[in-house]
């Protein structure tokens, strides 16, 4: 009987023991498979086959180690600056060049994680962290960075620089920035923009000068001769006319010598001067103002530069109009865009308290801006006439080539019928917008196939 016993308390014992082996060698089974599955197929037991799978998982672990060092050392030799910040903006990481930029110190890695705010005194780069973070897109930036000195002596020597940062959602709620130093191309387009100026001046003398000695030769010379001293006249005016946009657009961009002079402006009264004083113009190409809009509206404009938008952009419709066809222009209270371009409504006033925005569109029936010259057409010194080469930046051979192709123009009997001209109008046009917090663009009117101009601005009436 004790025989029996042990034998059945053997049998239940081993049997126990094949299931609980049972059950360990599948663990490993499907341990190993989830480390490599290739090696299920082996003629090896489960534990050799766990173990060529940790092996394999040692040296995979490896090699992507490898490639994060070789990552990282492509990052810190970098010329542009990255720097990386955790969930909660603590700084974790940044190349040589953002050490540079930003003026952070090597020697803080071992320290304990400190806000980038602490280390970065820029509140626009927190800005554009918080964005990314928020958006969970790509964000872009620009600002000027200006870099804070520990020393109270030295806080002249530190220069700003203008920035832009892009910045990239990451894992774990972590943003990485990558950050380009625009300073250089900010002070080239400074001394582009001082080039053209000081130019201007030189030549403002000069041509009084000779604009004088013109109109007293004018009266004193037989018709014969006469006939050339007026168009030396013509010619110098247009040239001073170009001096005087440069030295316009020049001051526009800085903002000085004079702030906007902002003050309650009848817009629509504004619109029917201007266009009063261009009707001798309108008159000879036999087109007519065609207004939409209401009879009144109280705007607060700085009146004298919008009177010169207005006139540029309405000056710009009038060269361009085919004859006996209307200018339209139209003015409206909109909430957005959208709405307005797909109804096409003018007629309609809608109050002022639902609205945000200001709508002035001008729309000419001619052939409208060539598709490759639209991202263009508020350049300086930029014409969408095909005969004519695009110059971005001022040079004496564009100031050269426009009085040539108007004295060519004059002579064969065009004068003041040029369709071309300085190339500064809409380029100034677009500054007197920018500086009343606004925006313009260009299209092609979808009803009339002519050139559209859109205007928008922040309402505000006083």
């Amino acid at each position: 009987m004790a025989i029996l016993e042990f034998l059945l308390g053997l049998g239940i014992g081993l049997l126990l023991l094949w299931w609980q082996r049972s059950r360990s060698d599948a663990r490993l089974e499907n341990l190993a498979r989830k480390l490599r599955p290739d090696v299920i197929d082996s003629p090896f037991s489960s534990t050799s086959q766990l173990a060529l799978a940790i092996g394999h998982q040692q040296k995979a672990q490896q090699q992507l180690e490898q490639q994060i060092e070789t990552y990282r050392q492509v990052i810190q030799l970098a010329p542009a600056a990255y720097l990386q910040v955790d969930d909660e903006n603590r700084f974790i990481w940044c190349n040589q060049q953002a050490q540079v930029m930003l003026g952070i110190t090597p020697d803080i890695y071992p320290a304990k994680p400190r806000l980038l705010l602490e280390l970065v005194r820029s509140y626009e780069l927190d800005e554009l962290i918080e964005q990314t973070r928020n958006t969970g897109k790509l964000c872009q930036s620009e600002w000027i960075f200006y870099p804070a000195s520990a020393d109270p002596l030295n806080l002249c020597v530190q220069e700003s620089c203008a920035l832009r940062g892009h910045g990239i959602p990451l894992r774990e709620n972590q943003i990485g920035i990558f950050l380009e130093n625009r300073q250089e191309a900010m002070n080239i387009m400074e001394q582009h923009d001082r080039w053209a100026s000081d130019l201007a001046h030189e030549l403002k003398t000069p041509l009084t000068s000779i604009r004088l000695v013109a109109e007293t030769l004018q009266s004193r010379l037989e018709a014969p001769l006469k006939g050339w001293v007026d168009r030396l006249i013509n010619e110098t005016v247009r040239l001073s006319n170009l001096v005087e946009d440069l030295l316009d657009l020049s001051r526009i961009e800085r903002g000085s010598p004079s702030p906007l002079q902002l003050k309650p402006t009848d817009l629509i009264g504004l619109i029917y001067s201007v266009w009063n004083s261009l009707e001798p113009l309108a008159r000879e190409k036999q087109v007519s103002l065609e207004y939409l809009g209401p009879d009144q509206l109280i705007v607060a404009l700085d009146q004298p530069r919008f009177h010169r938008l207005l006139v540029n952009l309405l000056d710009n419709s009038i060269k361009y109009s085919p004859p006996h066809h209307p200018i339209r222009v139209a003015v409206s209270l909109q909430p957005s865009r959208s709405e307005a371009a797909e109804e096409q409504d003018y007629s309609h006033l809608i109050t002022p308290e639902t609205q945000t925005s200001l709508y002035l569109d001008v729309i000419d029936y001619g052939s409208g801006f060539p598709e490759k010259a639209l991202p263009h057409v508020f350049e300086r010194f930029y014409r969408a006439d095909p005969s004519r080469a695009r110059l971005s930046v001022p040079s004496v051979g564009v100031i050269a080539k426009t009085v040539l192709s108007n004295w060519s123009q004059s002579s064969n009997g065009a004068e003041g019928q040029s369709q071309g001209g300085s190339g500064l109008g809409l380029a100034i046009a677009r500054q007197i917008v920018e500086a009343h917090q606004g925006s313009i663009q260009a299209s092609n009117h979808p009803e009339t196939g002519g050139a559209w101009l859109q205007v928008q601005l922040p309402y505000n009436v006083s």
